[in-house]
């Protein structure tokens, strides 16, 4: 734990220096300082990729307020920011205007209607600093909601209310450019700056809070952007709120004729191939490192608007992750590190795993992620088990920081896990074959893991060989493995005849699974891609480890009538 003691102090002293900070912000001298020129109109609304829903306003014009999982109704005469928030998740999306694009998409007298009282409300009971209605990320959450669904409620809008809205944004993005470092580290960070320098277009009422804004946003993409293109958490859902972010940006800069920074837009043309990298034939992504599928819709209109069209690599180095590709075929697979310092806040121990689909229909997925709907499902899918890959001794490949002060105050962070995974590619007369190792368990039970993967030229065929070697010089003692395949729930599975199991899939079409080296078994198993856990089926091959290299082979083969 030394490493984290830097992290830990300063953690700390935020923490124990709320009170202070709450104070010295809702000073009135202080305030003061947040005066300026006062926009009266916004300039540009950008175009917001998030998906909405029909049914989300009709809730809310019925007076249910639904935010990840948890609904508060709200009685007839009664602000909902007056009532006890039922989560802290809750309580930063009702802050977080997480409400407004719904109402907007809705349109209409009703919902114009509760959308002015609601920023009314929030004026009038928010108009001065407060934790968290005021902490720079909920900030600019709720800045980007209203830049780009304004259209609702300011045309027409009475004259004090209009005037207190502009007031209360002035404030805001003043000490947005003042606190915006203060977000949490990670895509967080890089959304507020982001929309930083959107709030100097936006209000076009401060060409230096614009360039501020800009060059922090360099600065954030230089530190999560790798070089090919992939978000330094590994995770693909957390590249593609980066991308939305960026292209919010490019956009608004085109819109008033203003060229985009180097940075910014070489950023934004490594991102796009590197997002079609991580999707599935269905359009969405690939559940590795604390993602979702993510929605295919906003996917797909996001990467509409990228005129480059670069396709994805074979092998995304610098992110970690092979990609095998034939015919309708799909195969990603995970060969890389856990991610650094506050980057590995939703990292999972999926060393090794892999996903494959077919055309439209995911075949073997990993089992998703929790996210602040599903809390208590958070540590059974972050552990190694809920993953297509070697599980050994049933021991996660990295560990998590326990429940007490240390994840308090750094967050259920993933540590430990490969120090120096490998991987090539190769083409060989079967097709290409990728081989990854790594050394996640050589510290606790000294075996080492290599994976194999081909896929043939037709992509008809999936072959695997999974080997758990002693590392060198090591004499180890007998462990039980499991090498789990997860099955999207959309597949029917069942046992064949002769051995070996049948997947069939909502195309209509069949696949074979085979497996040798262990005891094959079909186990229960969920999937939380979506909003919903749904129930589905995992394929597991185990056995126990001996003295000479254990090998378990495995093929996964469409059947061609």
């Amino acid at each position: 734990m030394l490493p984290l003691l830097p992290e830990l102090l300063g953690a700390a002293s935020w923490r124990v220096l709320a009170p202070a900070r709450v104070a010295l912000r809702r000073n009135r001298l202080y305030r003061h300082l947040l005066r300026g020129r006062l926009a009266d109109h916004i300039a540009f609304h950008p175009w917001d990729a998030a998906p909405r829903r029909l049914e989300e306003a009709d809730s809310l014009l019925r007076g249910r307020f639904r935010f990840y999982g948890t609904s508060l109704d709200v009685p007839e005469g009664v602000s909902v920011f007056d009532l006890p928030p039922p989560t802290p998740a809750w309580q930063m999306a009702l802050h977080s205007f997480a409400w407004l694009p719904a109402l907007s998409n809705a349109g209409g007298e009703n919902a114009r209607r509760l959308a002015t009282n609601l920023i009314g409300q929030w004026v009038k009971r928010y108009n001065g600093y407060s934790e968290p209605a005021w902490r720079p990320h909920i900030m600019a959450q709720r800045l980007a909601a209203i830049f780009s669904h304004a259209r609702l409620v300011v045309p027409n809008s009475e004259m004090l209310w209009r005037s207190r809205l502009f007031v209360s944004l002035r404030e805001q993005v003043k000490l947005l450019e003042r606190i915006s470092r203060e977000a949490p580290d990670g895509v967080e960070r890089l959304e507020t700056a982001a929309v930083l320098a959107l709030s100097g277009i936006c209000l076009n009422d401060s060409l230096k809070r614009r360039e501020a804004g800009l060059d922090r946003l360099q600065e954030e993409i230089g530190r999560q952007i790798l070089p090919d293109g992939g978000h330094v958490s590994r995770s693909p859902e957390a590249l593609l709120a980066a991308y939305r972010h960026v292209v919010m940006v490019l956009e608004a800069l085109s819109a008033v004729g203003e060229e985009p920074p180097h940075n910014l837009r070489n950023a934004h043309d490594r991102m796009a191939p590197m997002l079609r990298f991580f999707r599935h034939g269905d359009g969405a992504l690939a559940l590795f490192n604390g993602g979702a599928e993510g929605d295919a819709k906003m996917i797909a209109g996001l990467l509409s608007r990228d005129d480059i069209r670069g396709q994805p690599f074979h092998h995304a180095r610098y992110s970690g992750y092979q990609r095998l590709a034939a015919g309708r075929s799909l195969c990603l697979l995970d060969c890389g590190k856990t991610p650094e310092g506050a980057f590995a806040r939703d990292a999972h121990a999926g060393a090794g795993a892999f996903e494959l689909s077919s055309g439209q229909d995911r075949i073997v997925v990993n089992c998703g992620a929790a996210g602040f709907t599903h809390l208590a499902w958070s540590a059974a899918l972050r552990a190694t088990a809920a993953h297509s890959t070697v599980t050994l001794a049933d021991t996660s490949s990295g560990q998590f920081l326990p429940a007490g002060p240390l994840r308090n105050l750094l967050g259920p962070r993933l540590i430990g896990g490969p120090a120096a995974p490998e991987s090539r590619r190769t083409q060989t007369a079967q097709g290409w074959s990728v081989e990854a190792t790594h050394d996640a368990y050589v510290a606790a039970f000294g075996l080492r893991h290599e994976r194999q993967i081909t896929m043939s030229p037709q992509g008809l065929m999936v072959t695997g060989r999974d080997r758990l070697v002693a590392a060198e010089g090591l004499v180890v003692k007998g462990r039980h493995f499991a090498v789990r395949f997860h099955i999207h729930p959309d597949v029917r599975v069942s046992r064949l005849d002769g051995g070996g199991i049948l997947l069939k899939l909502p195309s209509g079409e069949g696949w074979r699974f085979r497996a040798g080296g262990g005891t094959l078994d079909v186990e229960e198993s969920v999937y939380l891609g979506g909003p919903v856990v749904r129930r589905a089926e995992q394929l597991v091959v185990s056995g126990t480890t001996k003295d000479s290299p254990t090998e378990i082979a495995w093929v996964f083969e469409q059947i061609v009538a």
